[in-house]
């Protein structure tokens, strides 16, 4: 038997039979002891994961939550499945993840192969995007709908012949700083469809942008599933000794002892490697230790002005001329989008009127008697940062937050208004210094302290740290909040909860390996599906920020942020006039 043939039968029938029988040994058998091979050798520390002795059995393992109620020490059982193997749930619950993973799922990509070669993955430059003419060829009015073709072709010149690439597309004027995002249908040939709503006089520009080809997206698939592209750090300490461990919502399999914090009542899993010393309660901080990047060879497929955010050139013109309504014809196209911006003003297309909150006085008002608890991430704090800036009587309380992470609040004692800021559970990606686990607590659990009542607002808005892990982890924690708010409208009905989605964000390669836009995307669709038929209002971040004139940036700027608060505060005082 030759070297590859010999390689071969290990990779294909050896190891595959062996985890099956729940072993992690591999052999190497040769007939002459002196003999060895490089390859041979090569490949088996390649399998080095199974050719460590057996694990010894699990001792009882017990839960912590975030009050530190002492956890147990386990040492992970040998299947091959406990890398990231989540707890059982109810069979409503099971049958719903399945159902919003299935939800998300992306036209079919290309297989990328080990002689793979960016000549034939989509190329945004050499591709192009026609506007389509209005029937008859008549002129353009407001309340008609526009569609635009997009031809996509490879970097050799070939048209494309498999759908899977992720655009966007804008109609916009930036003279009157209006914009509204387009619908686009893949039909799964290598040829798009954006369809826009006319909704101004004047002119309307299209704009179309790949975010990543539909190569980049079996990139981007592919490595979802795996949470060791990051991990963390925690700190233990008594006395005077200190130790430092690896954390992460579930840990590859090693010899050594684990220390299982995940949250008794949410579910919500956290693992880190035993201290040699200290034991698991003397855990004290949390922060991130490094990103693992994967994409090798593939990183190709992430270049900026290449092939990752980049504008479609136009075939013809880019634009058309938008007359006034034909009087007496009513149209009522079939518009999909929330709203669009009209002179730098998020309007909306569905739901109540957005007024507009321009003075520090009619915030201020509008927040009397209020009591508003923002729960999130950075972007949320930032409504927190706004708040607290207009409202010069809004004045902090030392709690004893934590510079980036809080917990912050504010109160006006005039006006009796109390604005909350605290930052979701873990996962949390944040460099040092380190937080402390004590001011971290997950959202489900400050949900279920609150009273509620008709002049509570809640905030929620989880997103920007979840890019990294598995889908399923992220339907979890989604659910387990929905459940929360659910709790907590049923013993308060009159409490308002506000959902504030995810954004896109400027992309390069390690962000894009970090939190993708594409990653972004399928987290908003969970995000939108969980929550839909629960009695939350919702603030679009998503729409308002790809809508807008300014960069897409993961903290939007203020002129974005202040229409967002607008939306807000027209939830809670929607009789104000604009």
């Amino acid at each position: 038997m030759n070297g590859i043939v010999y390689r071969n039968r290990l990779k294909q029938s050896m190891i595959p039979s062996l985890r099956k029988l729940g072993y992690r040994r591999v052999f190497h058998c040769a007939n002459d002891p002196k003999r060895t091979s490089k390859t041979n050798t090569a490949l088996m520390k390649q399998l080095r994961g199974w050719n460590k002795p057996p694990l010894p059995k699990s001792l009882k393992v017990t839960r912590t939550n975030e009050s530190f109620a002492s956890p147990t020490i386990s040492t992970p059982p040998p299947q091959e499945d406990y890398f990231c193997k989540l707890q059982p749930l109810s069979p409503a619950d099971t049958q719903e993840e399945r159902l919003l993973v299935k939800s998300i799922a992306w036209p079919q990509t290309p297989p990328l192969s080990g002689s793979f070669s960016l000549d034939k993955s989509s190329d945004p430059r050499g591709s192009n995007f026609v506007i389509l003419p209005k029937d008859g060829g008549q002129r353009w009015h407001v309340g008609d709908q526009i569609k635009v073709w997009i031809k996509m072709k490879d970097f050799l010149g070939n048209p494309k012949k498999t759908g899977g690439d992720f655009m966007i597309a804008r109609l916009h004027n930036p003279v009157l700083r209006a914009g509204v995002t387009g619908k686009i249908v893949d039909h799964l040939n290598g040829s798009y469809t954006a369809v826009f709503p006319l909704l101004w006089n004047g002119s309307a520009e299209v704009e179309v942008t790949l975010i990543h080809t539909s190569e980049a997206i079996t990139v981007l698939r592919s490595i979802i599933e795996h949470p060791d592209r990051v991990m963390f750090d925690s700190q233990f300490r008594r006395g005077r000794t200190v130790e430092l461990s690896k954390c992460n919502i579930c840990l590859p399999p090693t010899k050594e002892p684990i220390c299982n914090f995940t949250d008794v009542k949410t579910g919500d899993p956290w693992f880190c490697y035993k201290p040699k010393k200290l034991g698991c309660n003397t855990r004290i901080t949390h922060y991130l230790h490094k990103y693992t990047p994967k994409f090798g060879r593939y990183v190709k497929l992430f270049q900026s002005g290449i092939n990752m955010k980049v504008s479609i050139p136009h075939s013809g013109t880019a634009s058309v001329k938008v007359l006034p309504p034909v009087k007496g014809v009513t149209k009522s196209p079939n518009i999909s989008q929330p709203g669009f911006y009209y002179h730098g003003v998020w309007r909306t297309l569905s739901g109540p009127p957005v007024h507009r909150f321009n003075t520090p006085t009619a915030v201020s008002q509008c927040l009397q008697n209020k009591q508003l608890f923002l729960y999130g991430d950075s972007t949320v704090r930032q409504w927190y940062d706004y708040l607290t800036s207009t409202i010069k009587d809004l004045k902090p309380v030392n709690i004893d937050g934590e510079l980036r992470v809080g917990p912050f609040m504010a109160t006006d004692h005039k006006r009796n208004t109390t604005v909350v800021y605290r930052i979701h559970g873990i996962p949390l990606q944040h460099t040092l210094p380190p937080i402390r686990v004590a001011k971290v607590h997950y959202i489900a659990n400050e949900l279920d302290s609150l009273e509620g009542g008709a002049n509570t607002v809640v905030v929620i808005g989880v997103w920007a740290h979840f890019g990294l892990f598995p889908i399923r982890f992220y339907v979890r924690r989604m659910q387990s909040i929905r459940k929360a708010v659910i709790r907590l409208l049923d013993r308060a009905p009159d409490t308002m909860v506000v959902i504030r989605t995810s954004n896109f964000r400027i992309l390069s390669p390690s962000v894009a390996w970090v939190n993708s836009d594409f990653h972004t995307m399928e987290r908003d669709k969970i995000l939108r599906a969980v929550f839909k038929g629960v009695n939350v209002r919702w603030v679009d971040a998503l729409e308002m920020t790809a809508s807008h004139y300014l960069e897409q940036e993961l903290h939007p700027k203020l002129p974005i942020i202040k229409n967002m608060i607008n939306v807000l505060l027209s939830f809670i005082c929607p009789g104000r006039l604009s």
